[in-house]
C-alpha cells in the first residue's frame, strides 16, 4: 500500500506518516504533536475496507433508530420538553438540512432528550459530543443498555433490547475503531476527539455519523466544535444549551427549532423557582486620597454603571460581609422551614478574592471553603466531597462547579463579582436551579435565591435574564446572533494571576436599608400569568379556562407567593474575637504567598529561577520561597514579632499586617531590584 492509499484512508497528509519498515510498509504513525501513539496500519486500513463494504451491503443491519419502535410521542414517563422538542427535531430535518438548536434550560432532562432525539429521525450511527468530562460520563451512563440508570429502560421508551441501541466511549484508555463501528452511539467530550493531536477525528470517514447532538452547545462557535462539524458535512446536527449566545459575539450555528422557557420549567416543577435580592445602601462611604465621600442609595445606583465602582464593591470587605450576612440569613430561612440542609455557592473575582470571602463565612458562623482550578485535583476533589457530605455550608468557587455540576442542596447563590455579561451569569445562577424534590413545584425547598449588591449591577443581568426568557422569539434569536451580547470587559477574568488589593478606594462603611427583591415568577407580569394559566390542570384543560377572575386570580397568587416565602430578617451577625483572629491570620499567611507572587512579576524574575535567592542570602532555594520569605519577614518586622512567633498575634495585629501587605512588597521590590539589576 503507497504512503497517499494510506493517508486516503485515515484522513490526513502523506507527511503525517513515518516509520517505514525494510519492506516497505508502513507499520506505524507519529502524530505532529510529538506523542508517540502507534496504530497499525494493517488494522486501521482494514477497519476503513470493511466499513465501505458493510455501507454498500445490501443485508447491513438497518439502523436501530429507524428499526425499533420508541414509545415517545405518548409517553408519561418523558417530559414536556423530551417530547415536544423530539417531534421539533423531526419535523424541521423533514424538510431541511440546516443545523437545528433546542433552548433547554438545566434540570430540565437534556440527557434524557440526547437518549430519545436519533429515534425516527437518524438513519445512522449517532455522535454525541460533551463540553467536558463530567457530562460526557453522566450521557454515557444514560445511554448503557445494562445500567440501572439506562434513560430508555427507566421511562420504558424501549422494551427490547436485543438489537441495541449499543453505545461506545471515546475515553483515550481502551477504545478503538471497531468499537464505534458495531455501535450506534459513540459519545466523547470535544477535547478528546478534536484535539491538536487529532487522535481520533481524522480516522472517521466522512458519512461514519448520520446525525451529531453537540451538549451545551453555545460552545459549538469554537474552532474544535467547527472542525468537527466540518468532518462529517452530511450528518444532522442538533445542539442543546440553555444559553443560546455566546460572550465573544461570534454566531451560533443552527436555527432554534424549539425553546422550553425557564419560567415553565420552573411551573412544572422541573427546576427550582428564584428570586434575585441584593442589599442597597442608604448611604455608602469611601475613603479617597485622605477624604471621606459619601453616596446616596440613588447615587450608589448611578455609579455601579462605572467599571472601577463596581470592582471597589467587589473587594471590599464591607460590602463582602453583608453579602454575606444576607446569604446565610436566606440559607437559614430556608433549613428551619424543611429541616433540609440547604448550601450556599458563591463567586468570587479571583482567587484571592474567594479566600476573602471564605474567611468572612468562617467568621459568621458557616463552614466555607474556597475552591478553583488553580488547586491540586486532589485538594479539589477533598473540598466537593465535604460539599457533597454536607460538611460545609458554602463553596467560594471562581470559575469553576460549570456546566455539568449537579448538587440540588445548593439554593442559594451568593455573587461577589459583577457580572459583564449575560452567559455566565446564567450558567453560574443554574447551580441553585437543581430542584431537591422532582416534579414538586410547589415544594419549600424547590426554591432558590441569588443574593448580591446593588453596587455590583447584577439587577441588569437578572432583568436581561427574565426578558430573555419570556420575550418572544425574535428576542432570542437576535441574542443567538451576537446583535445584543456583551463583550468581557476585563474585570469578571477571575484568573490566577496575583493582584493587588491597595490600588482601588474600598468602601470604608455603609447602612444596608433596604433590598432589592425581584421574583422570577411575579404575578404582575403579563407575562408570567398568561403562563400560569396555559397550564393544563388536566389534559385538555387549561387553567385558564377555569379561573374567572384573572384580576383577582393574579391578586390571590401574589398573596400567596408572600405567605410562602416571607422576607428573611436581616441582622449583623456578632463575630467572636477568636474567629476574627484565627481568619485574619490565615488570611495574612495565604495573602503572603499571592503578594510573593506579585512581587516576582514586579521584578520580572522567574518562580524557579535562583536570582533573589542569591542577592537575599537565601542559599540556594528558588525565587518563590526567597519571596515568600522575604515577606514574611517583612510582616514580622511590621508587627514587632520575632520568628515564630505568629500564633501569638491578636487579630487587630493580623489585619493591620493583611491591609499593610502590597506596600510591604513594595518596599522589598524598591530594595531588590537595583541589586538584580547591578547583577545582570
Amino acid at each position: 500500500m503507497s504512503v497517499s492509499e494510506a493517508a486516503s484512508y485515515l484522513g490526513v497528509s502523506a507527511e503525517t506518516l513515518r516509520r517505514w519498515d525494510r519492506n516497505g510498509k508502513l507499520v506505524a504513525i507519529r502524530r505532529p504533536d510529538s506523542k508517540r501513539r502507534y496504530y497499525a496500519l494493517q488494522d486501521l486500513a482494514a477497519f476503513h475496507l470493511d466499513y465501505a463494504r458493510a455501507e454498500t451491503r445490501p443485508d447491513s443491519r438497518a439502523s436501530v433508530f429507524v428499526a425499533a419502535i420508541g414509545d415517545i410521542e405518548q409517553n408519561d414517563r418523558l417530559r414536556d420538553p423530551q417530547r415536544e422538542a423530539h417531534r421539533a427535531v423531526r419535523e424541521h430535518f423533514a424538510d431541511s438540512s440546516e443545523a437545528a438548536m433546542l433552548v433547554i434550560p438545566v434540570g430540565c432532562g437534556k440527557t434524557g432528550l440526547i437518549s430519545v432525539l436519533p429515534f425516527g429521525i437518524s438513519a445512522g450511527r449517532v455522535l454525541v459530543i460533551a463540553p467536558n468530562l463530567t457530562i460526557r460520563d453522566g450521557i454515557a451512563e444514560a445511554l448503557d443498555i445494562a445500567s440501572t440508570e439506562c434513560f430508555w429502560t427507566k421511562t420504558r421508551v424501549l422494551s427490547n433490547f436485543q438489537q441495541g441501541p449499543h453505545m461506545a466511549v471515546l475515553d483515550g484508555k481502551d477504545a478503538n475503531l471497531h468499537d464505534c463501528a458495531e455501535s450506534d452511539f459513540v459519545v466523547t467530550n470535544i477535547q478528546q476527539l478534536a484535539s491538536s493531536a487529532d487522535r481520533w477525528l481524522p480516522q472517521f470517514p466522512p458519512d461514519f455519523f448520520d446525525m451529531i447532538i453537540v451538549d451545551e452547545g453555545h460552545h459549538s462557535a469554537a474552532e474544535s466544535w467547527r472542525k468537527t462539524l466540518r468532518r462529517f458535512p452530511s450528518a444532522k446536527v442538533v445542539s442543546l444549551t440553555a444559553t443560546p449566545f455566546r460572550t465573544d459575539r461570534q454566531e451560533l450555528p443552527g436555527e432554534i427549532v424549539y425553546r422550553y422557557s425557564f419560567a415553565r420549567a420552573m411551573l412544572m416543577g422541573y427546576i427550582k423557582q428564584i428570586r434575585s435580592r441584593s442589599a442597597a445602601p442608604s448611604e455608602l462611604y469611601f475613603t479617597v486620597t485622605g477624604e471621606d465621600k459619601r453616596y446616596t442609595f440613588d447615587e450608589v445606583l448611578a455609579l455601579s454603571e462605572e467599571a472601577w465602582f463596581r470592582k471597589s464593591v467587589a473587594l471590599s470587605p464591607e460590602c463582602n460581609r453583608h453579602i454575606v450576612e444576607a446569604s446565610i440569613a436566606e440559607c437559614n430561612q430556608m433549613r428551619q422551614r424543611t429541616g433540609t440542609h440547604h448550601q450556599i455557592i458563591a463567586s468570587a473575582c479571583s482567587i484571592d478574592h474567594a479566600r476573602q470571602v471564605r474567611s468572612i463565612y468562617q467568621e459568621c458562623g458557616y463552614r466555607a471553603e474556597a475552591i478553583s482550578s488553580d488547586l491540586d485535583p486532589d485538594k479539589q476533589e477533598r473540598i466537593l466531597r465535604r460539599l457533597r457530605d454536607h460538611d460545609i455550608d458554602c463553596i467560594v468557587q471562581v470559575q469553576m462547579l460549570g456546566e455539568g455540576f449537579d448538587h440540588p442542596a445548593l439554593s442559594v447563590a451568593a455573587i461577589f463579582r459583577p457580572y459583564r455579561s449575560l452567559a455566565p451569569y446564567i450558567q453560574f445562577v443554574g447551580r441553585v436551579m437543581r430542584v431537591i424534590h422532582q416534579n414538586n413545584a410547589d415544594h419549600p425547598d424547590n426554591r432558590g435565591v441569588i443574593v448580591s449588591h446593588v453596587g455590583l449591577n447584577n439587577e441588569q443581568r437578572w432583568t436581561d435574564f427574565r426578558e430573555l426568557d419570556l420575550d418572544d422569539q425574535d428576542l432570542v434569536r437576535a441574542w443567538t446572533e451576537g446583535e445584543n451580547g456583551e463583550a468581557r470587559d476585563g474585570e469578571n477574568d477571575g484568573g490566577g494571576e496575583p493582584r493587588r488589593f491597595d490600588q482601588l478606594p474600598l468602601v470604608d462603611s455603609e447602612i444596608i436599608s433596604h433590598f432589592l427583591d425581584r421574583t422570577y415568577l411575579d404575578p404582575s407580569d403579563d407575562r408570567v400569568l398568561d403562563e400560569i394559566l396555559s397550564h393544563e390542570i388536566i389534559p385538555g384543560v387549561t387553567l385558564e379556562s377555569v379561573v374567572g377572575d384573572r384580576e383577582a386570580f393574579r391578586a390571590a397568587l401574589i398573596e400567596r407567593q408572600q405567605q410562602q416565602e416571607p422576607e428573611p430578617t436581616y441582622a449583623s451577625i456578632p463575630v467572636s474575637p477568636q474567629r476574627r483572629r484565627q481568619e485574619a491570620r490565615r488570611r495574612l499567611a495565604e495573602r503572603s504567598q499571592s503578594v510573593a507572587a506579585r512581587l516576582l512579576v514586579d521584578l520580572g524574575l522567574g518562580a524557579n529561577g535562583r536570582q533573589l535567592s542569591k542577592a537575599a542570602g537565601k542559599g540556594h532555594q528558588p525565587n518563590r520561597q526567597a519571596a515568600i520569605a522575604l515577606v514574611h519577614e517583612r510582616v514580622n518586622d511590621f508587627i514587632g514579632i520575632d520568628p515564630g512567633m505568629r500564633g501569638d498575634i491578636s487579630g487587630d495585629q493580623a489585619a493591620a499586617a493583611l491591609e499593610q501587605l502590597d506596600l510591604l512588597a513594595d518596599e522589598i521590590v524598591a530594595e531588590y531590584e537595583p541589586i538584580l539589576k547591578g547583577d545582570s
